[in-house]
């Protein structure tokens, strides 16, 4: 063989040799990030406290914890009745217990599930204790026994400035001023009106509200029916055109004959025309002015309904008639008893009488000398039937209708001011309809004393069945703009802050959660059970800031299970926040007992 053919075959055995080595190198390669991987899983945390270690190679399908959007609203689900009891001088009843009490829905004696008294102690917010794992320097935490004046409670002062005349107005006004020094400190309150030109939302800065009640005056739409031939009142207009009044409608053509005709009887046909016209525009003018009033207390409800707490509408107002409006006026109820908002009312004339002479800004309108009985009977009836929407609105959602008083300072006190001593009563409606039926309720005393009790009416049951999936939904949705604590698991909440840098912080808010109360499910020689941990951060006037949930899914071997039972587990959840004043509220349910449990805090972060 020649040389050259040697050099080739030589070639070819380095060439392969070299194919084989490489492939091999390739093979080392692809094996070694897999051992990589397998060392990385079995350095995962066992449970959501990234600081606990695992136990064992398993520990990573034992514990697994993601977060969820949260979409806070409140819903109906555990009905809750918060009811005043007061003796023969007014005075609370505060040594009243859970046995004094029976809840009736409809005729059905119900079982009182839950029970809580609450005082103006009990209101005071404490703050959430600092975890002692990490704290920032030059922030010291303030002392875990001091408190907060953090929002409780929320008082929106309604001003029905589209019918109060200029006198109440002003009477209102003042007795609204000595009102808002009174409020506790963690009482919110804010400035609306009925024709939506007087807002200030939810403050505790009384010099800020203050102001604002300086802009309270009389809006009335300037259209205005005294010019009208003939000149019918809203009243004498509904008792036309929707009652079809024969008596109310032979004033009006009386009154169209003097001023169009010059009392010329011969006219009487045009005169008729004449008056329906006069007729049916007063009754569009007031029903425009009623509507919109309407519309602006269901977006007072809206806004009101979104506030952490109890939530409370003071409504002042000479009323309005509700002519055909009256679907509108159950649905203000309605709205307000879906939100636990109670609507106290009070009558801005005080004790009255008739005013015959009018206001003197909107004197009665002048009509035939013949017909001037009649008119003045219909404006005397006007004024008696305005305060039924006052009444309705108080008597639909458990709350007090304030009238035939000039006392004005104690009425808004009565009704405006946190009672010394209340009760909650829950219960859980059982075989209920999912019809969104309106259901009535009733508060007893057992032992029959004379005692009065004031408590909300009724409550709507859900529109549709709602699967478990949905309903655990809504009980923390409710639970989260709610105050009340609820302790089915023992639950710690502790807080953590870092300043990260010029009107930056990182707001870090800790749950502890006793395992040993939990009912876990026993399936493949674990435990199981879900924990869903909802966290909502509220700014010092009860604005909600921003919030999360997190979905802890437990499969526990018996060694973890035991070892947690022991420590319990801790659930970090992260927020970026501003400095400032915030209310915490942290709420846990858990998937196989539905238990839940709820903790209030409240956290100082320093500029």
């Amino acid at each position: 063989m020649s040389a050259r053919s040697w050099l080739g075959v030589f070639s070819l055995i380095i060439l392969q040799l070299f194919l084989f080595l490489l492939s091999n190198c390739r093979a080392a390669q692809e094996q070694r990030p897999a051992s990589n991987n397998s060392n990385e899983q079995n350095s995962t945390p066992a449970t959501a406290e990234p600081t606990q270690k695992p136990e064992s190679a398993n520990a990573t399908t034992e514990l697994a914890t993601r977060d969820t959007p949260a979409a806070f609203k409140v819903n109906v689900n555990l009905v809750q009745v918060r009811v005043i009891v007061r003796d023969a001088n007014g005075k609370g009843v505060d040594n009243l217990q859970k046995e004094d009490f029976q809840l009736f829905d409809g005729r059905k004696l119900q079982n009182i599930s839950t029970f809580g008294v609450e005082t103006a102690a009990s209101r005071r917010l404490k703050l959430a204790p600092p975890s002692n794992a990490e704290q920032t320097a030059g922030d010291p935490a303030a002392p875990p026994s001091e408190t907060l004046n953090l929002p409780q409670r929320f008082v929106a002062l309604v001003f029905d400035d589209g019918h109060l005349a200029l006198d109440d107005a002003v009477t209102a006004r003042d007795a609204a001023t000595r009102f808002l020094k009174a409020l506790a400190p963690g009482d919110r309150a804010g400035i609306f009106s009925t024709s939506g030109q007087s807002t200030q939302e939810f403050t505790g800065d009384r010099e800020l509200l203050n102001r604002k009640l300086l802009s309270v005056v009389p809006r009335a739409s300037t259209e205005s029916i005294g010019t009208d031939c003939p000149a019918v009142s809203y009243y004498q207009a509904d008792l036309i055109q929707n009652r079809n009044d024969v008596q109310a409608m032979a004033v009006a053509v009386e009154d169209a004959v003097q001023c169009a005709f010059h009392g010329d009887t011969t006219k009487r046909a045009q005169a008729e025309y004449l008056a329906r016209g006069a007729a049916s525009r007063s009754l569009a003018h007031g029903d425009m002015q009623s509507q919109y009033a309407y519309s602006q207390l269901t977006d007072i409800l809206r806004r009101l309904a979104g506030m952490p707490g109890e939530r409370v509408m003071v409504l002042i107002s000479p009323g309005f008639l509700m002519s055909t409006l009256r679907l509108e006026n159950s649905d203000i109820v309605d709205r307000a008893n879906r939100s636990n908002i109670v609507i106290h009312t009070l009558d801005a004339r005080g004790l009255y009488t008739p005013d015959v002479l009018g206001d003197i800004a909107h004197p009665p309108p002048a009509g035939s000398y013949r017909t001037a009985g009649y008119r003045l009977s219909y404006r005397v009836a006007a004024q008696s039937a305005q305060s039924e929407v006052l009444r309705d609105f108080a008597d639909g959602t458990g709350g007090i209708f304030f009238h035939n008083r000039n006392d004005l300072d104690e009425g808004l006190k009565e009704i405006g001011l946190a009672a010394p001593v209340s009760y909650l009563l829950g219960f859980s409606p059982q075989n209920m309809k999912s019809d969104g039926s309106y259901h009535t309720l009733r508060v007893a005393l057992t032992k029959k004393q004379k005692y009065s009790v004031q408590a909300r009416h009724g409550y709507f049951a859900p529109r549709h069945v709602a699967n478990p999936e949905e309903q655990a939904k809504e009980e923390i949705r409710e639970a989260v703009f709610s105050q009340e604590e609820i302790r089915d698991i023992p639950l710690e909440l502790q807080t953590q802050f870092f300043k990260l840098q010029e009107g930056q912080a990182k707001l870090a808010v800790l749950s502890r959660v006793a395992l040993k109360s939990l009912r876990f499910r026993k399936a493949d020689g674990r435990s199981v059970d879900n924990l869903t941990i909802a966290t909502a951060i509220f700014d010092e006037n009860g604005n909600f800031i921003l919030g999360g949930e997190k979905i802890v899914e437990m499969k526990l071997l018996a060694p973890t299970y035991d070892r947690l039972n022991k420590s319990g587990l801790t659930v970090k959840s992260s927020f970026d926040v501003k400095p400032g004043k915030y209310l915490v509220r942290l709420v846990i349910r858990d998937s196989e007992g539905s238990q839940m449990a709820a903790r209030n805090g409240a956290v100082v972060i320093p500029y």
